[in-house]
C-alpha cells in the first residue's frame, strides 16, 4: 500500500497543491532522456510523462521531480503539474517484454507507483518542441523564464533549465506558450544539498533575460518564494510516497530546513548572479 499524505489542504492563504493519483491505462511512446520516462495515457483521459521507480538515474530522482514539482506549483510557475502515476502489472509487463528492448539489459518497470507530469494536451492535437528560432522565442512571454531562474536558484537545479513550447496543431498561427518541465535535479540531484554558485541556474538562450532591469523583473515569483510558510513546505514533502525514499525519509525532510531558510536569499543570489562575470543580464546596469 501506497503511504503518502495529499498536499491539496495545504493553503494558508495562497495556492493549494494538490496531487491527484491516476492509473495509467495505454502506452504511448518512449520519451527522450536519461530516466528513459514513458508518455501514458491514463484513467483520467489525459496524458502524463512517467518516470519510473527503478531508472536508470537514481529513485531520488522522483522524490526530486515531485517536490519541486509542488513547489512550482505553489509560486504559481508555469510548470508541468505532478501527479502519482499507478503502473498496473500488465502494463509494467509488457515495458519489460522483447517488445521493448533495452541496450543495458535492466529491467526497466516495476508495478507500482511512479511519478508523472501532466502533458500539456492530446499528443494528436498539440505540437510540442524544445527548441524556437530567436525571432519566435522573442514573441513568447518571457516572464516564466525569469520565474525558472529564481525558482532554480532557491531549489539549487544543477541541470540546465529544461522548458518546452506549446502551441495547439489546429493553429498553425497560434502563438507558443512556455511549461517547465524536468525538476529531478533540483536539491542537487541525487545529493539532497545546496552548493551555490553564481554561475548556475541559466537558460543557454540570454536573449530571455534581455528584458530585465532590477529585481522587480523576477516579480511576482521572488515575493511568492518569499511569503511561503514552513508547513506548506513540510507538507509538499510529505506528499511523497515513502517508497520513494526508502532509508532516505530523514534526508528528505532535512530538506524542508534549508528551503525555508533560502528563501528570503534568493534575492541576494539573483544580484550576485548579476554580478559575476557572465554579465547575464545585459540591460540591468
Amino acid at each position: 500500500m501506497v503511504e503518502h499524505i495529499d498536499a491539496k489542504h495545504v493553503q494558508a492563504g495562497r495556492t493549494a497543491v494538490e496531487v491527484g493519483r491516476r492509473r495509467a491505462v495505454e502506452l504511448i511512446r518512449p520519451m527522450r532522456g536519461g530516466s528513459r520516462p514513458w508518455l501514458v495515457r491514463c484513467d483520467d483521459e489525459n496524458y502524463y510523462i512517467v518516470k519510473f521507480q527503478n531508472n536508470p538515474q537514481h529513485i531520488r530522482v522522483l522524490a526530486n521531480e515531485m517536490l519541486a514539482g509542488q513547489l512550482a506549483q505553489l509560486i504559481q510557475l508555469p510548470a508541468a503539474k505532478p501527479a502519482l502515476v499507478e503502473m498496473p502489472s500488465a502494463l509494467a509487463g509488457r515495458l519489460n517484454s522483447p517488445l521493448f528492448p533495452r541496450e543495458d539489459g535492466c529491467e526497466r518497470c516495476v508495478p507500482g507507483i511512479h511519478y508523472g507530469s501532466l502533458f500539456p494536451g492530446d499528443p494528436a492535437s498539440v505540437f510540442v518542441t524544445d527548441f524556437l528560432p530567436d525571432r519566435l522565442l522573442r514573441k513568447v512571454n518571457l516572464l516564466p523564464f525569469l520565474g525558472a531562474f529564481v525558482f532554480d536558484k532557491w531549489t539549487c537545479n544543477c541541470d540546465g533549465r529544461q522548458v518546452v513550447f506549446v502551441r495547439s496543431l489546429a493553429d498553425e498561427n497560434g502563438g507558443y506558450e512556455v511549461l517547465l518541465i524536468d525538476q529531478g535535479f533540483c536539491f542537487n540531484d541525487g545529493d539532497w544539498g545546496f552548493p551555490d554558485g553564481p554561475a548556475r541556474s541559466f537558460f543557454p538562450r540570454r536573449l530571455v533575460y534581455e528584458g530585465v532591469r532590477g529585481l522587480e523583473s523576477f516579480e511576482p515569483f521572488l515575493s511568492r518564494i518569499e511569503a511561503l510558510d514552513r508547513g506548506q513546505l513540510e507538507a509538499c514533502a510529505e506528499a511523497i510516497p515513502r517508497e520513494w525514499c526508502r532509508s532516505d525519509l530523514q534526508d528528505l525532510f532535512r530538506l524542508v530546513e534549508p528551503l525555508f531558510l533560502r528563501r528570503v536569499k534568493v534575492r541576494q543570489f539573483v544580484i550576485d548572479a548579476k554580478n559575476s562575470e557572465l554579465r547575464p543580464f545585459p540591460n540591468w546596469v
